[in-house]
């Protein structure tokens, strides 16, 4: 967590620790891409908050089907939660005097609209237990997460974060700095 003039701020990104990803790793690192760049379509002014988070989902239980970690129809995949074996929490949270700061996600009982000015969080990830003996063994003990803070603006949503290496070539070029 960083904070700047008493603001938090909330970043994570998912690098190899040899400095290259595995071939399962980076099919799994472009699915949860995949799933950023959907989500962030949906941070626009007037979208109800909880779009992004269905974008993301989608896209991530379409790629767990691609790659045979989940089987079936993804609808119904999504309506049962089944991607939650892989996926167990939401796609942000509020951002502001604190991490996870307060603030209605439903009012009336409907998805709360975005608004300009407000500072969210977009963290997609994967998450594949090492103990998972459901999925084949290469995908195994694989975790991804890319988060970025967003603000969200009438011409669209701004990345405070942007300087962040988040595409695999630019992270594997990061990482063979010296």
């Amino acid at each position: 967590m960083l904070r700047l003039g008493c603001y938090a701020a909330d970043i994570t990104r998912t690098f190899p620790a040899n400095g290259k990803f595995s071939e399962p790793q980076a099919a799994l690192y472009q699915v949860v891409l995949d799933a950023y760049h959907a989500g962030m379509k949906k941070l626009v002014v007037g979208a109800p908050y909880e779009a992004f988070h269905n974008a993301a989902v989608r896209t991530l239980t379409e790629g767990l089907v691609t790659h045979g970690l989940l089987s079936g129809d993804v609808d119904l995949l999504i309506e049962s939660k089944a991607y939650r074996d892989f996926y167990m929490h939401n796609t942000g949270h509020w951002l502001g005097l604190d991490v996870h700061d307060c603030g209605a996600y439903k009012v009336a009982g409907e998805s709360r609209l975005l608004e300009e000015g407000m500072v969210l969080t977009i963290e997609p990830g994967l998450y594949v237990s090492a103990d998972n003996e459901s999925v084949d063994e290469k995908w195994r003990g694989i975790g991804i997460r890319i988060e970025d803070d967003v603000l969200i603006r009438a011409e669209g949503p701004y990345v405070l974060t942007h300087g962040l290496a988040k595409e695999i070539a630019d992270i594997e070029a990061l990482m063979a700095q010296d």
